[in-house]
C-alpha cells in the first residue's frame, strides 16, 4: 500500500512558475512509476508526464512540453512537478499517482496507475 501526499499547488499569474511535490509513504517508492495527471473545472482528467522507476526515462504531454520537468529523489520517496511558464489553461487540480508493477504499462491512462493522491489545486490568473 502506497500513500501519496501532494502539496506546492496555489495561485500564480500567467508566465509564472510552481514545483508540486508529491511524498509517498513505504519502503518501496523506487518499484514505482510515478506520473501526474490534472483535472480542470468541467473537463476529464488527463495525463501530465510520467517518469520511471530510477527517473531516467520522462514522457510529457503535448501540452505541457518544453514547460513542465518531472523529476524524483527515490532517497525521499518524493516525485516533482516544475512548472513554468504557466498559462491559464493549466488551472487545475493536480494529482500524482503511482503505478506498480509489472512494466510495461500505458502511462498515459489513468487506469494504469494503483495508487492517487488527494489532489492539489494550480489557479493561474490571466
Amino acid at each position: 500500500q502506497v500513500q501519496l501526499v501532494e502539496s506546492g499547488g496555489g495561485l500564480v499569474q500567467a508566465g509564472g512558475s510552481l514545483r508540486l511535490s508529491c511524498g509517498a509513504s513505504g519502503r518501496t517508492f523506487s518499484s514505482y512509476a510515478m506520473g501526474w495527471f490534472r483535472q480542470a473545472p468541467g473537463k476529464e482528467r488527463e495525463f501530465v508526464a510520467v517518469n520511471s522507476r530510477s527517473g531516467g526515462s520522462t514522457y510529457y504531454a503535448d501540452s505541457v512540453k518544453g514547460r513542465f520537468t518531472i523529476s524524483r529523489d527515490n532517497a525521499k520517496n518524493t516525485v516533482y512537478l516544475q512548472m513554468n511558464s504557466l498559462k491559464p489553461e493549466d488551472t487545475a487540480v493536480y494529482y500524482c499517482a503511482a503505478a506498480a508493477p509489472p512494466f510495461p504499462i500505458r502511462y498515459t491512462r489513468g487506469d494504469s496507475y494503483d495508487y492517487w493522491g488527494q489532489g492539489t489545486r494550480v489557479t493561474v490568473s490571466s
